[in-house]
């Protein structure tokens, strides 16, 4: 126990100051938040910017079916390759 009651009277007589008061390690964090929040908030809406989804693209004009009716979500995307390929497979 002898140990025991010198490290806790050692660990009671050190006492560090922090570098600035409790409050502000609070400010700091809600400001971090504040500027997470806003770069998440300016991604908004970002898919509705391309053509194809303000064209009209959606559930009324077909959505997910190409104009074979395979039905591939890829139909449209991507390289020339990549959709003559997915063509040939259907």
């Amino acid at each position: 126990m002898l140990l025991v009651t010198s490290v806790l009277a050692a660990a009671e007589s050190s006492h560090t100051e922090l570098p600035m008061p409790t409050f502000t390690y609070g400010l700091i964090a809600l400001l971090v938040f504040v500027v997470l929040g806003l770069v998440t908030w300016s991604y908004r809406d970002v898919a509705n910017r391309h053509t194809r989804v303000s064209s009209g693209h959606g559930a009324a004009a077909g959505h997910g079916s190409n104009a074979s009716g395979t039905g591939s979500h890829a139909a449209g995307y991507g390289s020339p390759v990549i959709r003559d390929h997915l063509a040939k497979d259907h």
